[in-house]
């Protein structure tokens, strides 16, 4: 590991080593608006470095090369280390701050549960750690953002959290999501949006008039989503304005997504606004995975969600033929 001196008032250090990678770069960006826009941290002999103004809390997330990502809980003054192996992303170590030392401790024990038994640990630690920043993330990844969201139950523990943090403005901002994404499972009708496609033309919920819609998510590094899109253009040719498609690209990068659109000869609407994760439609739809999709009937009603490809498409051909 790099060794350096206190970090001073106002700044925000991260730096560290994973072993087996040698050159590339991260990117990073904030779940509450602590950083504007996405930015990068060069690595070079798996070594990297990143400093940047902060006179507050927020909460960064790393993506790294794999598209994998992990939360770095920042505070003025602080410096966060990291150190671990590339191919062992599970059992990285992230030390500095004991919000970041409570996360990596708390996904050490993850990494020993079987899936159903996570939500239960994630709950209990949020109940013990009611002030921690630590608990609002969970909330969000494990209870919301998660591709079986739990809303009853992040409705709950937002409360739980607002009775300790009754300002925070991010959980009070949660509390009001969760109204509108508690009512957007099965057989409710879907929020209204606003949105601007790659084209720049504005698209909103009046664009999915079609008998059935779909709206999916996708990204250039995902094989799985690319089929999705590809075995939604083949039905959109056989079924045309009977079946109408609204795709949501998670590439950092519109160009990177334009390409894949002009490879694949997709015609629908695509938003891609580098947000990635944080595109505010992920949030209006409560989709949280890549791929993931909804299915829509001519009236707003969501019929279904997170088809497998092969689900979404017999399901479409039965409604249309």
């Amino acid at each position: 590991m790099m060794v350096a001196c206190g970090t001073e008032s106002g700044k925000f250090r991260l730096e560290g080593r994973l072993r087996n990678i040698n050159q590339g770069e991260f990117w990073v960006y904030s779940l509450d608006g602590g950083l504007v826009g996405i930015d990068t941290i060069a690595v070079r002999n798996g070594r990297f470095s990143y400093e940047m103004d902060l006179y507050d809390r927020t909460t960064l997330m790393l993506v790294f090369p794999n598209y994998s990502e992990q939360p770095i809980f920042a505070k003025s003054g602080a410096k966060v280390t990291i150190k671990g192996n590339a191919t062992h992303m599970k059992e990285m170590i992230i030390e500095g701050t004991s919000d970041n030392e409570e996360m990596t401790m708390l996904r050490m024990e993850l990494n020993d549960l079987t899936p159903p038994d996570i939500p239960h640990a994630v709950s209990n630690f949020i109940k013990d750690n009611r002030d921690s920043p630590v608990s609002i993330y969970l909330l969000q990844r494990y209870f919301i953002m998660s591709p079986e969201p739990d809303y009853r139950q992040a409705r709950v523990l937002t409360e739980m959290l607002l009775q300790e943090n009754p300002d925070n403005g991010q959980l009070l901002t949660l509390k009001k999501q969760l109204k509108q994404l508690e009512s957007s499972g099965v057989k409710a009708l879907i929020p209204k949006f606003t949105a601007t496609d790659l084209n720049g033309n504005k698209v909103t919920e009046k664009a999915l008039k079609s008998k059935v819609n779909v709206v999916t998510t996708w990204a250039s590094w995902s094989y799985a989503s690319i089929n999705q899109q590809q075995r939604l253009n083949q039905l959109k040719k056989k079924y045309g304005d009977k079946l109408g498609v609204l795709s949501i690209c998670l590439d950092a990068q519109a160009d990177i997504c334009r390409r894949q659109i002009a490879r694949d000869s997709l015609k629908w609407s695509t938003v891609c606004d580098g947000r990635m994760w944080e595109t505010p439609l992920l949030q209006k739809f409560g989709l949280a995975d890549v791929p993931a999709n909804l299915l829509i009937d001519s009236k707003g009603k969501v019929l279904a969600r997170n088809l497998t490809v092969k689900h979404l498409e017999e399901r479409i051909n039965k409604l249309l033929n």
